[in-house]
């Protein structure tokens, strides 16, 4: 399904903390418009994978290419084609939805028309004049999330962006970042504890855990063979969802 070259390509990085191996030897490749879940347990690496490829840490061994460039030397221009929204992201309480996106376009140098599609993209026309302190927790994602949009970033990274919100506010963001897959190419790296949210935004899922990729492929693929691996071993349980395939990998589920 996607094909050329990749947009991320993470060969063979090794990271450590002191006496801590976070990351031993990872691959990782993403393509133009695909949309990939990070799945581990907490301390599994994911965060300091993503650090790695945003550019906030650096590899101890391995390369890692975005658009087929380094970060050293290249980091204004590759900053300008990422868009991050963490999983708490804090604004300023006593300016409005407007005047918040209106102070993150001026980074980009992008004028009142973007900031108005933006509030538009993310569902806060009715919110454009109030007070950030004053949003509700998913109205405050939607933000975050408009703010990493602003640039129309060729890749988003966006680390457990529902954690908290109610199931209303979780489905907003799912139908904002759903939209953005029909009209864009923008590629996504998801790091979630929610099964049936990676399911449903993701085709590719990368299953990792101390440190290295157990399993990564659609979901389809991931829970045929690892079926096939438990019958030929002899084993009776059926994996038949992203949970029981984690649980099996991980002796975790994933909203551990």
């Amino acid at each position: 399904m996607f094909s050329g070259d990749p947009v991320i390509e993470v060969k063979n990085v090794v990271k450590s903390f002191k006496t801590v191996q976070a990351i031993r030897g990872i691959d990782l490749r993403i393509f133009q418009g695909q949309f990939v879940a990070l799945l581990g347990p907490n301390g599994a690496g994911k965060t300091t994978l993503v650090e790695m490829i945003e550019g906030i840490q650096k590899p101890d061994q391995g390369e890692i290419f975005i658009l087929g460039k380094k970060w050293r030397g290249n980091e204004d221009e590759l900053r300008n084609v990422i868009g991050l929204s963490l999983q708490e992201t804090r604004f300023i309480d006593k300016l409005t939805v407007r005047e918040t996106v209106k102070l993150f376009a001026s980074f980009f140098e992008l004028g009142n028309a973007r900031v108005e599609e933006i509030i538009y993209v993310v569902g806060l026309e009715e919110k454009r004049k109030s007070y950030v302190v004053n949003l509700s927790g998913g109205q405050r994602q939607r933000l975050a999330l408009g703010v990493a949009l602003l640039n129309d970033p060729k890749i988003l990274l966006l680390d457990e962006p529902t954690t908290g919100l109610d199931p209303n506010a979780r489905r907003e963001i799912w139908a904002i970042l759903q939209g953005l897959k029909e009209r864009s190419q923008t590629s996504l790296i998801l790091t979630t504890h929610y099964m049936e949210e990676a399911e449903k935004l993701c085709e590719h899922i990368v299953i990792i855990d101390n440190g290295l990729i157990l399993k990564e492929g659609t979901l389809k693929e991931l829970v045929g063979a690892m079926n096939q691996d438990q019958s030929e071993d002899g084993h009776t349980m059926k994996v038949n969802n992203l949970d029981d395939l984690f649980s099996v990998l991980t002796g975790r589920h994933l909203h551990e």
